[in-house]
């Protein structure tokens, strides 16, 4: 799968802009022409801090092929990457609930996912991460990290008791070390704190962000 990812990653990205997946109705077929269209439209004009396309769809696929429907992601941005959750959650029957503390970012976003169709998809709450992501009782089954990176671990301790077996946290920005060089943007302990914790299999995906995945053992220990 990797090879197929790391070949011809742009033309992968195309086909599937044009044909994401079999829809099962005509109300499906609605949402994903709809999504196709504003994706298209938006498609270079997504900044401030959004992960680039591929990596959307990366996060796309891990929700679709695990049948996730309970997901958190802590730092919405203006909404890229809750627009690929999202569209692969209107596949599995779940919910997002998205969290950024900027308004000017929110409020973008929240205009963005209901641009694309998504907004019945999606949860999104302005507030501080650092107070609301303790608090939110869950379960969840998939958890995206893509906020301040000196916060990854906490944000993932916080998370972690509430990730059901067989849940994944992905985080982005996130680059095994090279030349004995620590793990880049500032996300290092997070990476070495999954990577040693024994409920979880971590790895690094090739992608243009950086992103990990980390899966919680279906036996874990206690």
């Amino acid at each position: 799968m990797k090879k197929s990812l790391r070949i011809g990653a742009a033309l992968v990205l195309l086909g599937f802009l044009a044909s994401p997946a079999v829809s099962q109705n005509g109300k499906d077929e609605a949402l994903d022409s709809k999504v196709r269209a504003f994706l298209q439209k938006m498609r270079y004009e997504w900044r401030d801090m959004n992960v680039p396309e591929t990596d959307g769809k990366l996060l796309y696929d891990i929700v679709v092929k695990n049948g996730y429907t309970k997901a958190l992601e802590i730092g919405t941005s203006t909404g890229h990457s809750g627009i690929w959750i999202a569209w692969a959650l209107s596949k599995t029957g779940g919910k997002l609930i998205t969290v950024d503390i900027d308004e000017g970012r929110y409020r973008e976003a929240v205009a963005n996912f209901e641009q694309a169709g998504l907004g019945d998809f999606i949860d999104a709450r302005l507030a501080d991460a650092h107070e609301l992501v303790p608090e939110l009782k869950g379960p969840f089954d998939f958890v995206f990290i893509d906020a301040d990176k000196d916060w990854y671990t906490n944000y993932a301790k916080a998370v972690i008791p509430k990730l059901e077996a067989g849940g994944c946290i992905a985080a982005h920005n996130v680059y095994a070390s090279r030349g004995g060089r620590r793990y880049g943007m500032g996300t290092g302990d997070f990476y070495e704190f999954m990577s040693k914790h024994p409920d979880f299999e971590t790895s690094i995906l090739e992608s243009r962000g950086g992103l990990s995945t980390s899966y919680k053992k279906k036996t874990v220990a206690e």
